[in-house]
């Protein structure tokens, strides 16, 4: 069924935007963005500057998962010009008044956390702070649910968690506020308590608390109809929450009902027709209502994100995630030129109350705001969906379970929230040191991440089809390593001849411990050489250039890369050479019973030397982390 729905998807795609064109449709998209989005004078006037607005940080998200799944620098120097644009050094942020509590003026915040996790940069980490200010003095209902804005008191909309509380979870995550996740489940609950129709499971698009609004309710406080677009805000915030929310915390598990059955009860109002959305969820035989772009890229969205994270069953929203896409694809997008596409049937914006033309909520109302091409409110979700459909390049019917150690490289640092904490070669590290990157990689492949932080035993990795060993410690990294020794090493080739996969990362002699670290390797036939080769001197990237020969077996469309600092191997039976430069062995594997092992003398494939801001387009070190990795997988049993 979804091979099927493979096929139908792409001819969708060449029926509406022509065949043989190569990148994705969330790239396509991006570019289309970047084209033509905050053109006007609310962002060009230099004297004022640009408009701070939330609708900005929905794109700049999108950004950010074109720039991981490309490996593009283009789209990452989007994001940071800018937000360069607001915010000065000290982390002042322009145009930004937190005094109007407006819980949208919260929504950019995210960019601001991105780009200081990426760069370290204390100018993005001191602007958060600042937004972070604005939800501490934030007004609220009796029962605390932050208010939508100060001009419309004692409200809650649908919009306002997804404006507020990915940003609140994620600095809570960073600056170790454990408070704030109670809150957080607080306000999901409050929302959904309040606005959710028993009969349909949908939600109401806004409550007021006060009653006063002559658009609620006088007995419920509610608004008269089910938004889509506010319905998808809802279903976004919850996914993206729960990507920093602790696993052991016991709200965790309520936000996730509550996601399912928020996602369950969309589903059963996806359009059988055209497979998208209605503007007013349960009303598509109404005169007037249309299918809407916005929500039902954000509803793709959240069930995909869901489904392969494992929030929801994929057995049960698959086939609403593979129509809804292709809904989307036919019924919304259409050719913007080379490498661009368009998406339509956007509504630009729809609310309640106001002081100026009044907005009662009446199903005329919503039908009558007008509907546009390429609104940022439908560019930046349609991004997101694109980019989480895509995601998944993998066939597999069972996730590969990938260990990283983190016991014989074993560094720490002081963290943002003043704790030492893990660091330096570790999926969670965006920064230029983490396999954050790498680790997605991983996972776009079929790969599910694990970190192992003690000595290995073949008991341990029993459940591992990769086991990654990188760059282990010296006494000038770590004041007591964890050195490799015979028992260890024994271990391991033991689980390697069952039918592991083992891939060891080195380093040049100076930054790695190679004497112990050689226990295991040559037990395959691999030795790391205590030497230290391509020692790049500043920018002269041609010094750490390593050409790809052909007929590797493993890289493809990887002719050159980049490697720098590194350690040389002598490969001896049962290993043999993949990749020499002169008469040095760069890359070895080796066979080794039903196993096999992949070894270089560098960690390589850390963020800065794939992410594609540093590295000259030349290098290739993106394309061979994703065809190293298709590699490391299918060799998993």
């Amino acid at each position: 069924m979804k091979k099927g729905i493979h096929i139908i998807l792409c001819l969708l795609l060449f029926a509406q935007v022509g065949i043989g064109q190569e990148k994705a449709l969330s790239e396509k998209m991006a570019i289309t963005a970047m084209d033509s989005l905050y053109k006007d004078a609310r962002f060009t006037n230099e004297e004022r500057g640009p408009q701070w607005t939330y609708d900005m940080g929905v794109v700049l998200e999108g950004m950010v998962e074109v720039w991981r799944n490309t490996g593009d620098k283009t789209y990452f120097e989007y994001i940071q010009g800018w937000m360069d644009q607001f915010v000065d050094d000290n982390g002042h942020i322009r145009n930004y008044r937190p005094e109007e509590y407006n819980i949208d003026h919260i929504k950019n915040g995210r960019s601001l956390l991105f780009l200081y996790k990426v760069t370290g940069k204390q100018k993005y980490l001191k602007a958060s702070e600042n937004v972070y200010k604005q939800l501490l003095t934030h007004p609220r209902t009796k029962e605390g649910g932050f208010w939508h804005k100060k001009i419309y008191p004692y409200q809650m909309w649908l919009d306002g968690l997804y404006m507020a509380q990915p940003f609140y979870t994620e600095y809570a995550d960073l600056m170790g506020i454990d408070s704030i996740y109670d809150d957080v489940v607080n306000q999901f609950t409050y929302m959904e308590n309040h606005a959710r129709d028993e009969k349909t499971g949908l939600l109401y698009h806004g409550w007021d608390e006060s009653r006063n609004e002559r658009w609620a309710n006088p007995e419920t406080g509610l608004s008269k109809h089910f938004w889509a677009r506010g319905m998808g805000w809802y279903a976004m915030a919850l996914v993206d929450v729960l990507d920093y929310f602790p696993m052991e915390h016991p709200g965790r598990e309520k936000l996730v009902q509550i996601l399912h059955r928020t996602l369950t009860a969309v589903a059963k109002y996806q359009d059988p027709k055209t497979s998208v959305w209605y503007d007013i969820v349960d009303l598509g035989t109404r005169e007037g209502n249309y299918v809407e772009a916005s929500a039902s890229s954000m509803f793709v969205y959240a069930m995909a994100k869901a489904a392969r994270k494992g929030y929801v069953p994929k057995k049960d929203f698959q086939k609403h995630i593979d129509k809804g896409y292709a809904g989307l694809v036919k019924q919304f997008i259409t050719s913007g030129g080379p490498d661009r596409v368009n998406i339509n049937h956007v509504v630009t914006v729809s609310g309640l109350g106001g002081s100026k033309n009044y907005r009662d909520g009446s199903f005329e109302y919503y039908m009558s705001e007008p509907v546009k091409p390429n609104d940022p409110k439908g560019v930046g979700p349609f991004i997101l969906a694109a980019s989480e459909v895509e995601f998944d390049k993998t066939t597999r019917d069972r996730p590969v379970n990938i260990t990283l150690d983190n016991y014989y490289n074993d560094e720490y640092k002081k963290a943002p929230d003043g704790q030492m904490k893990p660091y330096h070669y570790l999926w969670d590290g965006q920064d230029n040191n983490g396999f954050f990157l790498l680790g997605r990689i991983f996972e776009q492949y079929g790969g599910k991440l694990h970190t192992l932080r003690e000595a290995p035993t073949k008991e341990k990795l029993a459940n591992s089809g990769v086991y990654i060993i990188v760059d282990p410690d010296t006494e000038k990294e770590t004041a007591s390593p964890n050195y490799m020794n015979e028992t260890d090493a024994n271990e391991i080739a033991d689980w390697v001849r069952a039918g592991g996969v083992l891939f060891l990362l080195a380093n040049d002699a100076g930054n790695c411990e190679l004497a112990q670290f050689n226990t295991l390797s040559r037990k395959f036939g691999i030795t790391f050489n205590e030497d230290n080769r391509n020692m790049v001197k500043g920018n002269n990237y041609g010094m750490g250039a390593i050409n790809i020969p052909p007929n590797t077996g493993i890289f493809q469309k990887t002719k050159k890369i980049y490697i720098k600092e590194i350690s040389t191997i002598e490969a001896i039976n049962p290993a043999r050479p993949v990749v020499r430069d002169q008469d040095d062995v760069i890359i070895a594997t080796a066979k080794f019973g039903k196993g096999i092992v992949f070894a270089i003398g560098d960690p390589w494939l850390y963020n800065e030397y794939v992410d594609g801001r540093k590295l000259p387009a030349e290098y290739q070190n993106f394309d061979a982390a994703n065809e190293l990795v298709e590699w490391l997988i299918k060799k998993a049993k």
